[in-house]
């Protein structure tokens, strides 16, 4: 992987000039849908074993098992494969009584069994975690979830499975806090989990009890500190709204959405508060306008970025407010997607393509999974979710 923090690096064309893309996935849409009801778009209102309202989190787990964060519901849906249909009914569910029941935590107290705007969700050492986020925790089995009865292993972000208050009610957070986590992800053993309303990342290189604190912080100086950008300027070191994590080629990339940006660490940071070694999506370190201050897109450009994957060599980005995936094979300043998925070209966004669902259209893509050449895509905008084959 070849990194600069120059402006002059220009390993692909410049702005201005690259339209077109390679497909990122296969242009003939997603293999399957799920949550659409019959159709492309859905009725997200009543719960069902089917339906989904706002899907923000899925996950392909190494055990065959296929997991949706149905974040509108609050609740998980599971599948025992992956599913071979559209709109197949999920088989696993937890967070509610019944799927047709739905309400933060299920409509009664905080427990290990419910659930508050679930977001992201992982694979975690042959279990699952997920990113309670309103609930401001993670939840974490070791084993996954057989149903309602089956209740988290370990609670991170509060002293108990009944506790739900931000910072765990105090004023400044700690390293054993969390504000809205919204993204989470397993790194070589470790969980990764964007503590988004703290503005940074937190790390945890063995989660063995409730309660444990952090052993590392990313986006801050110090554990102790939640102001946007670390209270500064926007710099390598800083974040406004992390939203998704993932390793890459040895190393580290984080959605650093607020500032329109993805960072990337050559080798997994070992220090609080160490800088990003390099950015995409911007012209300059300290630069955090959308599209790059353009109206428009570019494949050099991004506008809150909220997932991220990796399939193959490549970094897929699901730049969510210009509804499309982008996928990159350099790092740099000048460093361009290649690969293009949900629009016609580069220089174009709008949900749908300012149209109606299609099968290869995207509208807000807030989560990624991907376990070989399958991807699957939060399309939380259209209530669905999408599998979805790399590009032939």
């Amino acid at each position: 992987m070849r990194v600069s923090l120059a402006p002059s690096f220009s390993p692909i064309k410049a702005a201005g000039t690259v339209t077109q893309g390679a497909p990122l996935l296969d242009p003939a849409g997603a293999r399957v849908i799920l949550g659409s009801d019959g159709g492309l778009l859905a009725d997200p209102i009543t719960p069902a074993a089917h339906r989904l309202f706002g899907p923000r989190g899925v996950c392909l787990h190494p055990d065959g098992s296929f997991w949706v964060a149905d974040t509108g519901h609050h609740r998980l849906l599971g599948w025992h494969k992956l599913p071979d249909r559209d709109d197949q009914p999920a088989d696993i569910l937890f967070g509610q009584p019944t799927f047709g029941r739905e309400g933060r935590n299920a409509k009664g107290p905080v427990t290990a069994r419910t659930l508050n705007v679930p977001t992201g969700i992982t694979a975690f050492r042959g279990g699952l975690a997920v990113a309670d986020a309103w609930n401001h925790r993670v939840l974490i089995w070791h084993r996954p979830p057989a149903g309602p009865d089956s209740p988290a292993d370990i609670v991170l972000g509060q002293a108990d499975a009944g506790s739900s208050l931000a910072n765990r009610g105090a004023d400044a957070p700690g390293p054993q806090t969390l504000h809205w986590p919204y993204g989470l992800s397993e790194i070589d053993g470790r969980l990764v989990v964007c503590d988004t309303g703290n503005r940074r990342l937190m790390v945890w290189n063995d989660p063995g009890r409730t309660g444990q604190p952090a052993d590392l912080v990313l986006g801050q100086d110090s554990f102790t500190c939640r102001d946007e950008n670390a209270g500064g300027p926007v710099a390598a070191r800083s974040m406004r709204w992390p939203h998704m994590a993932c390793g890459w080629q040895g190393g580290l990339a984080v959605a650093d959405a607020g500032n329109n940006r993805v960072m990337v660490w050559t080798g997994f940071p070992d220090a609080n508060g160490q800088p990003a070694d390099a950015i995409l999506g911007q012209a300059g370190i300290g630069d955090c306008d959308l599209n790059r201050g353009a109206y428009y897109p570019s494949a050099l450009a991004v506008n809150m970025p909220y997932a991220l994957g990796v399939l193959g060599e490549r970094l897929i980005v699901g730049d969510t407010a210009n509804s499309r995936l982008l996928g990159f094979s350099e790092v740099g300043f000048a460093a361009a997607a290649d690969r293009l998925t949900g629009q016609p070209d580069f220089a174009s966004k709008g949900d749908n393509r300012w149209g109606m669902a299609e099968r290869d259209s995207l509208c807000w893509p807030y989560g990624l999974s991907v376990r070989g050449s399958t991807v699957a895509v939060a399309d939380s905008g259209n209530n669905r979710v999408l599998i979805w084959e790399a590009a032939p």
